[in-house]
């Protein structure tokens, strides 16, 4: 004994960093392991070995649809996020735009299948057509809507939207989980700060005791894996509070957090995933597009065939009915070319009334416990194992650095 208290005495210094280097070690491998989540977002080295790609960005297409099975399964539906837009607030919005598109349109479609016969034709009888056409307009927007929100599955593709938004951007897919577990992530790399010290305290003991060269790499080791281990663990669980040792009261960090998390996370969807324009983008341009086509041409040919219900035999004699049919076609087609843009005016309101992020947010309070883990918990399973071997093997190499610098400054 008095032999351990001379060499802690002579080379004090060596053993007050022990615990010191450990308590780094422990925050330096979290650190590390945290960007190896994320980060890079595209592979970088050579492949297939030599090289890593963030396991977040890597694995895109499984997290996000793990991601979106939780939100769409659990927290908002296709049909809740239409069925809020009101039919006659919506021609109201559309008011302005329509009145520019349909004047815009029957000059084209004249001009079109009738060269010439629009410019030949008097002021007060264009003016007539395009008013009466104008004037179905809005009936046409809000059949169209009513017919979309009776079968929304049929033209609305909600998982697929939000799948594609995320794989398409993996920044995005590393900000959802990011931002709804930014303090656990904080959590993860301070705890290898106190972890770290306390293991580097038993390291001390160990060292003075053995003075073996296999006591710094093992403790590194030790230190890089349990601390890893211990802080995933710990944001977890367990589910609901609990008091360990009679004294100490934990609940596992993300669930405790709930309130907060379900507004970061209700924001971050609301603002960036489930927006108007994504809808409508996937709406328009999605896989079920050529089903709101159909939609659209069925009402567009109902609006036409009542306007021209008296004239419509004489229209079958001069222009024939397949070309009556044709200008119909011609004039949906118009129509859905033009509604990208036209949509945009009631982007606004939309948001107001589909109401995702207050949605969301009363949804995730109403989760369970294993629920809501689902929210984050894939970002951590996902090769969670790498991580924590990664944290070890560091945590050794830095322990064979200790070994040679304390062989120097002790000699």
């Amino acid at each position: 004994m008095s032999e351990i208290l001379a060499d802690f005495a002579r080379n004090w210094y060596v053993y007050v960093s022990m615990p010191v280097i450990a308590a780094l070690i422990g925050y330096g491998t979290k650190v590390v392991a945290i960007r190896m989540m994320f980060q890079p977002i595209e592979f970088t080295g050579v492949r297939p070995f030599f090289g890593w790609q963030g396991i977040v960005p890597r694995k895109a297409a499984r997290m996000a649809a793990i991601a979106c099975d939780t939100m769409t399964d659990r927290l908002i539906s296709a049909g809740e996020v239409v069925s809020r837009l009101d039919p006659d607030r919506v021609a109201k919005e559309l008011e302005q735009p329509l009145l520019e598109a349909v004047g815009e349109i029957t000059q084209e479609i004249a001009a079109e299948y009738e060269p010439g016969l629009w410019d030949s034709l008097p002021q007060q009888v264009r003016d007539l057509v395009v008013n009466r056409v104008r004037a179905e307009a809005p009936k046409v927007v809000k059949a169209i809507l009513a017919s979309v929100q009776s079968d929304v599955d049929s033209v609305f593709d909600l998982k697929g939207m939000v799948v594609e938004n995320l794989v398409k951007d993996k920044e995005l897919l590393n900000r959802m989980f990011q931002r709804a577990g930014h303090r656990e992530f904080q959590f993860i790399a301070r705890s290898g700060l106190v972890f770290g010290f306390v293991i580097g305290l038993v390291q001390m003991g160990a060292w003075a005791v053995l003075r073996s060269p296999w006591v710094m790499p093992i403790f590194g080791g030790l230190t890089g894996w349990f601390t890893d281990w211990l802080a995933l663990r710990m944001i977890f669980h367990p589910r609901e509070p609990k008091r360990y040792f009679g004294v100490f009261r934990w609940q596992g960090l993300f669930l405790k957090r709930r309130q907060e998390v379900a507004a970061d996370y209700g924001d971050l969807i609301a603002k960036e995933i489930i927006t108007p324009h994504n809808v409508m983008a996937a709406v328009l341009r999605g896989p079920l597009a050529d089903r709101l086509f159909a939609v659209v041409e069925r009402q567009v040919t109902a609006a036409l065939d009542r306007q021209t219900r008296l004239a419509r035999p004489l229209m079958a004699v001069t222009v024939g009915s397949r070309r009556y049919q044709e200008i119909k076609h011609s004039v949906a087609e118009k129509v859905m070319r033009r509604m990208p843009d036209t949509l945009a005016y009631i982007e606004d309101y939309a948001e107001e009334a589909m109401d995702i992020r207050n949605t969301l947010v009363q949804k995730m309070r109403e989760l369970s416990a294993e629920e809501f883990e689902e929210l984050i918990r894939p970002a951590f399973q996902q090769d969670e194992w790498i991580l924590i071997t990664v944290g070890a093997v560091l945590g050794f190499a830095v322990g064979e650095l200790q070994v040679v610098l304390v062989e120097n400054l002790t000699h």
